[in-house]
């Protein structure tokens, strides 16, 4: 078969299963005390990365379709998707009024709660159906914000563990002002989840990491993790990001690493879509002053050609995740003075957007 000229194209989505590896609660392994190197930027400021406010709306009879739109606003949690994955999705809507935004991005993440009927088709929320969110509070000092559930909060399997973890401290942490999390049960305290004993010793934060996996052969205790993100789709051809945290061998320049482990795509046996354009190559690398520079090469690519958005964004949220900076100046041979897929400029550099995967009522 003829090569194609210029192969700014998707390839095809992988089918199967992902199989997370077995963490036990008492080897601290991505438990607080232990991980302290992917917690991302807070607070970051700047032009917000256009391209990746696509929204996700739900139509009357709960199919899924896309729309672009320039400025998504509402509330962003981590829902569960049909493949067992966690994938931010921001909900547009009116919530209870009465209660804070971290109030009411929880009660968003209550399986069968009051709120589900806002969730697209194919995601749902991971807290035990039932759970009553009884309190948030915010420590304007620390930036932990503490969750007081009601008793129902016990009552989930042992492997639904570490999703609601993960869940509440990335929905949580996602939010301005909350570095942290503590989770309280009618008022008291916990010090570990009520099931499998997830240690709650330190407030949680990103270093929990999220979808965690890892690499064949990897050496937990000799490991470094990275967070990508790939693409996942719908029953309706919709594409959404989705982050997963991959354990990879250790390593001192954890920006190639996620570079290199973002081009390799998702593991075998993962439904994730990988995003990364064949024969890209990254040519430079380097961060300065809160600004992450990579410099991407094709030979095969045509100046004025449209360069793919999916893989652009996917770049842009792994080197923030990963580096704790504000924004990325991406170029293509050299090159900034080009626009991808979606129309978006890259002359200058781009933040993180504030958004993803967002959702219209």
């Amino acid at each position: 078969m003829k090569k194609q000229r210029y192969k700014w194209i998707r390839r095809a989505a992988l089918t199967g299963a992902l199989t997370l590896p077995v963490v036990t609660a008492g080897c601290g392994w991505f438990s607080p005390s232990e991980s302290k190197d992917i917690d991302p930027p807070q607070g970051v400021t700047g032009s917000v990365l256009p391209g990746t406010d696509a929204a996700i709306s739900a139509s009357s009879d709960g199919a899924a379709t896309v729309a672009d739109q320039t400025a998504a606003s509402g509330l962003t949690v981590y829902l569960k998707d049909k493949n067992g994955y966690l994938a931010p999705v921001t909900i547009q809507a009116k919530l209870d009024s009465k209660l804070t935004p971290e109030a009411q991005a929880l009660e968003l993440l209550v399986s069968g709660g009051p709120y589900a009927k806002l969730l697209p088709e194919g995601f749902t929320g991971v807290l035990p159906q039932g759970t009553e969110i009884r309190n948030v509070q915010i420590d304007k000092k620390t930036g932990v914000a503490s969750v007081d559930f009601s008793k129902q909060f016990y009552d989930y399997n042992e492997q639904e563990e570490r999703s609601i973890v993960e869940a509440v401290t990335w929905t949580l942490t996602g939010m301005e002002g909350v570095s942290g999390v503590s989770l309280w049960e009618e008022g008291e305290k916990l010090q570990e989840m009520p099931v499998g004993a997830f240690p709650l010793d330190r407030p949680l934060t990103r270093a929990v990491g999220i979808n965690l996996e890892a690499q064949d052969g990897v050496d937990y205790s000799l490991s470094t993790p990275v967070t990508l993100y790939f693409s996942g789709i719908t029953d309706q051809d919709a594409q959404y990001y989705v982050p997963v945290t991959r354990l990879v061998p250790r390593t001192s320049n954890k920006l190639a690493s996620a570079m290199k482990q973002l081009a390799a795509g998702p593991l075998d046996g993962s439904s994730l879509t990988p995003v990364w354009v064949p024969d890209v190559s990254v040519k430079t690398l380097e961060q300065s002053k809160g600004t992450v520079t990579v410099d991407l090469s094709d030979a095969q690519y045509k100046k004025g050609e449209a360069a793919p958005s999916e893989m652009l964004q996917a770049v842009v949220l792994s080197l923030t995740e990963n580096s704790g900076a504000g924004k990325v100046q991406i170029k293509l041979n050299g090159q900034s003075d080009f626009k991808d897929s979606r129309n978006v400029s890259y002359t200058e550099p781009v933040s993180r957007p504030e958004h993803l995967n967002a959702f219209k009522s």
